[in-house]
């Protein structure tokens, strides 16, 4: 599957993100995607965690948010951010696509900025497709790529059901 980025790369990056967060806050994000509390959220792709940490908070304590990610010293860093803000919803997992999570238990996936660096996208859609219960939504968004939502649609798994544009563009998909 994907090859994580070396751990300096990765720390180059969550410090921009520090940058990125201040001028768009991962919680307007989420809350524009739509997270409720009671959710059950996987985001796919954690990285640092800017999204998972908003979303746990946003889903509260009857919510549970599962931060995926290939990178050690990402599941590393949002654990250790989880901790820090003693969030007991936040649970961590190391995967480069298979997420170990039962069928039909997630309400929401969020898929930002990662699916254009993915060598086996389809492999990655059809596990959010089973875990993504019936009425469930997949959040996208890549800026990286110009015609994004066709591949996430070109499999037959979702459907195109909302875009919104705010702080950030986000598609909103749901499961066929």
């Amino acid at each position: 599957m994907d090859k994580p980025m070396s751990n300096f790369h990765f720390r180059f990056m969550a410090f921009g993100f520090k940058f990125r967060d201040t001028g768009i806050s991962p919680k307007e994000i989420v809350n524009q995607a739509g997270i409720k509390p009671g959710f059950h959220v996987l985001d796919y792709g954690c990285g640092p965690g800017s999204y998972s940490i908003a979303a746990a908070d946003m889903v509260g304590r009857s919510g549970k948010v599962y931060a995926l990610d290939i990178k050690p010293l990402a599941v590393k860093m949002v654990k250790d951010k989880a901790e820090k803000k003693g969030l007991k919803n936040l649970e961590t997992l190391l995967s480069d696509c298979a997420t170990g999570l039962p069928d039909e238990s997630i309400d929401f996936v969020i898929l930002y900025d990662i699916f254009h660096g993915l060598s086996e996208p389809e492999s990655i859609l059809q596990e959010l497709h089973r875990v993504l219960k019936p009425d469930g939504k997949l959040s996208f968004s890549d800026h990286h790529l110009k015609k994004g939502t066709d591949q996430i649609e070109s499999k037959g798994l979702f459907r195109l059901s909302e875009k919104k544009t705010g702080k950030k563009e986000i598609y909103t998909f749901v499961k066929i």
